[in-house]
Formats: C-alpha cells, sequence, structure tokens
C-alpha cells in the first residue's frame, strides 16, 4: 500500500519546523496536529503509522506518545517508491545474541532429506539448553569408555604354565643359583607374576550425572548450530547417492551422527552403511561419546520427544 500524502504538504512542514521549532513549541503542535489529521484523511492503519514517526523524528519532535502506534518498519531497500527515501531510516537492526545455559526453549526448523520446509519445532529448554560443563563430560566418557572396555586380558601363573616340575639341578655344588623349577617368572616361557587377569573395568556413576552429561552433549551441539531436525528420514531409495549428496551440502560437516525414534529404517541403514563418516542410532541408545565423536547430530521429530521424555523420567533407586 502506497503512502499518498502530499509532497508539498511535506516540504511545508519540513521548512515550517525548521524555521519556528526552535521559537514556538506552540507552531510544532500545531503542524503535528495537521499532520495527523492528513494520515486520518488517507485512512492509513498501523502499518503506515511507523511512517508517521520516522516523518516527525525526522522534523525534531518527541515521540513518546506515539511510540506505542509503531508495528512495523520500512528502510530505504523498500518497494514502497512513492515514499522519499531520505526519510526512511537506514539504521541496521541487531538483535541480541542468545546466552547459553538459561533454560530458555529454542525454536529450530524442521526439515528432511530433499531440503523442504515441515514447519518449525520447540526444544524444551531444560534439556537442549543447560549450562555447559566440561567435567560432567569428562566424567561421562571416562565411565562410558570403561564400562565398554572388554578386559579379557589374561597372564598365566606358575601353576597354569605347562613345563616340568622337576628340579633342574642339585642344591649345592654347582656355584650356580638354587632353582626348584623351571617354571619360574625368571625364565624364558615361564609365568607372570601379578599379570592381568580378566576382569570389569567398570566403575559407578550416579545417574543425575549421566544424565546431566547427556543433557550437555545435546545443549553444545543445538549452541553451535549443529543440531538438525528432520521430520522424517525416508528415502526415494536405498542408494548410497542419497545421503553423499545431502552431505555434501553441509558445509563444515565430516561426520554426522544420524538418531531416529524406533527401529532404524531399512533403506537408511543400506544407505548409511558404506559410509564411514555416517553413523545411525536409534534414540535408545543415543549417547555422549558417540555425540562428541561426530561434528552434526540429526535427529528425528520423534527422536527428540524420546529424548525429552526419557531426560523427565523419574530415577528410580
Amino acid at each position: 500500500m502506497a503512502f499518498r500524502c502530499s509532497r508539498r504538504l511535506l516540504n511545508t512542514m519540513g521548512s515550517h519546523c525548521k524555521l519556528h521549532y526552535d521559537n514556538s513549541l506552540d507552531v510544532a503542535r500545531r503542524s503535528f496536529h495537521i499532520l495527523s489529521n492528513a494520515l486520518h484523511d488517507q485512512d492509513i492503519g498501523d502499518t503506515q503509522s511507523f511512517m508517521e514517526c520516522s516523518i516527525l523524528r525526522k522534523a525534531g519532535f518527541s515521540l513518546m506518545g506515539t511510540r506505542g502506534m509503531c508495528t512495523s518498519m520500512l528502510s530505504s531497500e523498500s518497494s514502497e517508491g512513492s515514499f522519499p527515501s531520505d526519510l526512511l531510516s537506514r539504521k541496521q537492526v541487531l538483535t541480541p545474541e542468545r546466552t547459553i545455559g538459561k533454560l530458555q526453549d529454542l525454536v529450530i526448523p524442521v526439515t528432511n532429506f530433499q531440503n523442504e520446509d515441515k514447519g518449525m519445532m520447540v526444544l524444551a529448554g531444560d534439556v537442549f539448553d543447560v549450562p555447559i560443563r566440561k567435567d560432567i563430560i569428562h566424567r561421562v566418557v571416562r565411565w562410558q569408555l570403561a564400562k565398554r572396555q572388554q578386559g579379557t586380558h589374561s597372564t598365566k601363573t606358575i601353576s597354569e604354565v605347562s613345563g616340568t616340575g622337576r628340579k633342574p639341578w642339585r642344591q649345592k655344588g654347582t656355584g650356580r643359583a638354587r632353582h626348584g623349577t623351571l617354571r619360574g617368572p625368571q625364565f624364558k616361557g615361564g609365568a607372570v607374576m601379578h599379570g592381568p587377569k580378566p576382569r570389569s573395568h567398570a566403575f559407578k556413576l550416579n545417574k543425575k550425572v549421566r544424565r546431566l552429561g547427556l543433557k550437555i552433549a545435546l545443549s553444545a551441539r543445538a549452541a553451535e548450530g549443529k543440531l538438525l531436525v528432520f521430520d522424517d528420514f525416508e528415502l526415494p531409495s536405498h542408494k548410497t547417492k542419497n545421503i553423499v549428496s545431502y552431505v555434501k551440502q553441509m558445509e563444515g560437516t565430516k561426520k554426522v551422527l544420524v538418531v531416529d525414534g524406533g527401529p532404524i529404517d531399512d533403506k537408511l541403514k543400506l544407505a548409511t552403511q558404506n559410509l564411514h563418516y555416517v553413523n545411525v542410532l536409534p534414540s535408545i541408545g543415543l549417547n555422549v561419546y558417540s555425540i562428541l565423536l561426530h561434528d552434526t547430530l540429526v535427529m528425528s521429530r520423534d527422536a527428540v520427544n524420546k529424548i525429552v521424555e526419557r531426560m523427565n523420567t523419574p530415577i528410580s533407586r
């Protein structure tokens, strides 16, 4: 909608204000009412009310009374060519950066492998916007790596080493050290003293700490902008080129972790099994070490909902 106002009226207003504003405030107020009546006659709605604010600010008026009416902004790049461009604001509007770790809900766009717009999704702030703590991440990763260690290392003691039990030489008279067996640790092929035996390397870590570590890892990826939410993981075919073409479009991505809510789709599993930089997990298997091992995290809507539900489930004692 074009701003229909007489240019002569604008010029008259500008010159009139410049000459008499400093001398007479009453003249300025009368001019303000003249322009307000002109705008009212042109039937301009709330969308055009910011033009009134810009013109009066240019003339030097105080707009405390009309500031609350401004609901839109025009710039010099606006397509409304009928309005003088020199009266439009050229100031760039900057939005403050979000502070991480304030437990604020995040709004993230939802897409798919075809880069289609699937709406928006709200991520719970108590899961995806918690304060970053490296010490918690370190403890959880150590616990996870220790727990997955097989611990099948084993050495043989003197009773397990094969060999004769005969005394190698007589006790006295040979000038050599006395020995009772050749299966001792000082002989070649003998036993190993205090060597490793099969055992578990796992140690206890509180469930609250483990849960907090997963929240911190998810929050770190969300803060870096490396968390993507897909509506679904449907592929046209099981060909690997479908995944390769999509990963190539992602700038600065080396390894991708795909997390689905339920069982992994067969097409997705076949399309990613030959790619060493793309791994697929169900939501129940999402863990801190896997998130840190990949620089980009791709989750489905179902996976996000299940992770939030999992994080809010009371801990069983």
